[in-house]
């Protein structure tokens, strides 16, 4: 007699941000939901990274957005902050998929912890890799749930 198994959530393929200044970092989860990916870091105004996040969705058939959201250590909101809540309300109208935020304090320095060198901060992959902390912490957290 065979036991039966409860549903599986079927995989779900996720695309993080890690909006910078000077770079926004990328990273894709694998086909099954479970690894962060880094992918190559993207330059350029807001509307170049929402054109460019609209092709990405489509090239890798994205499921969801996960926007990092810089908040305070305090928890409460910047400038940056303010201007990063815009940048998701406009990919929110620009995208059919769910576009959603991620509390990414600290994700930036535990990236720059990791040992990259100064040409991996240089060429974005210090950007980059923070997306893929953000994109792994979603990952677990909703694995564990």
């Amino acid at each position: 007699m065979q036991i039966p198994q409860p549903p599986q959530p079927t995989p779900r393929r996720l695309l993080a941000i890690d909006p910078g200044t000077n770079r926004t970092g990328i990273a894709v989860s694998d086909e099954l939901g479970l690894l962060a990916h880094p992918r190559e870091a993207l330059r350029g105004n807001a509307m170049d990274l929402i054109a460019r996040v609209i092709e990405l969705v489509n090239a890798d058939s994205i499921d969801e957005v996960i926007v990092g959201l810089p908040v305070t250590m305090a928890g409460g909101d910047s400038s940056q902050t303010r201007d990063v809540r815009a940048f998701v309300v406009a990919l929110r109208g620009a995208l059919p998929i769910p576009v959603s935020e991620w509390d990414e304090r600290l994700s930036s320095v535990e990236a720059a912890g990791r040992g990259l060198k100064s040409r991996d901060r240089a060429s974005g992959r210090q950007d980059s890799a923070a997306a893929a902390i953000i994109l792994q912490a979603v990952l677990d957290s909703r694995r564990s749930r």
